[in-house]
């Protein structure tokens, strides 16, 4: 796992860089497939797959493929507001707020996502497959089913002034 300087105000980490094949009537056509995770850690990350002849043409792909799939995090205090599940094909992740001063408590590319987001304290668990591609994209999945405390009140309709709120 590398990180890409670049002029953006994002930060970019590639994941994982892999040789693949396809096998065509010529015989068999290389190319690369590279998984990046980008985010601006104050509250938004992506992550992008992209495929090129050229191992640099690749990664600007998928750099662009994650900014492209960027999510808004709902960040409090650090930490997600409540535990939430995600999941993409095999692999399903379990995502928990902790408090401050426990760190990223994550395996793998979740932690980079986690990182890139600008989350400083969660504890989360992978369970099932072990694709760093779809363990990424099911730590999104998870990231993007938190709901704000301002969105709760307004899908339920209730009124209530909130006095204080607990940090977790």
């Amino acid at each position: 796992m590398s990180e890409i300087e670049s002029s953006s105000e994002f930060v970019e980490k590639i994941v994982q860089i892999r040789r693949v094949t396809k096998v065509v009537k010529g015989g068999k056509k290389l190319s690369f497939r590279a998984t990046v995770v980008v985010g601006d850690m104050n509250g938004r990350v992506g992550v992008g797959v992209a495929k090129a002849a050229e191992v640099p043409g690749a990664i600007k792909k998928a750099i662009n493929a994650a900014k492209r799939a960027m999510i808004n995090v709902h960040i409090v205090s650090g930490t997600i507001p409540h535990e939430t599940n995600g999941s993409l094909g095999a692999s399903k992740v379990f995502l928990r707020p902790a408090p401050e001063g426990t760190g990223v408590i994550a395996g793998g590319v979740m932690r980079l996502v986690f990182e890139l987001a600008g989350i400083h304290n969660i504890v989360s668990k992978s369970l099932g497959s072990s694709s760093v591609i779809n363990n990424a994209f099911a730590a999104l999945d998870g990231l993007n089913n938190l709901n704000s405390l301002e969105e709760v009140i307004k899908e339920r309709g209730v009124k209530f002034k909130v006095k204080h709120i607990h940090s977790i």
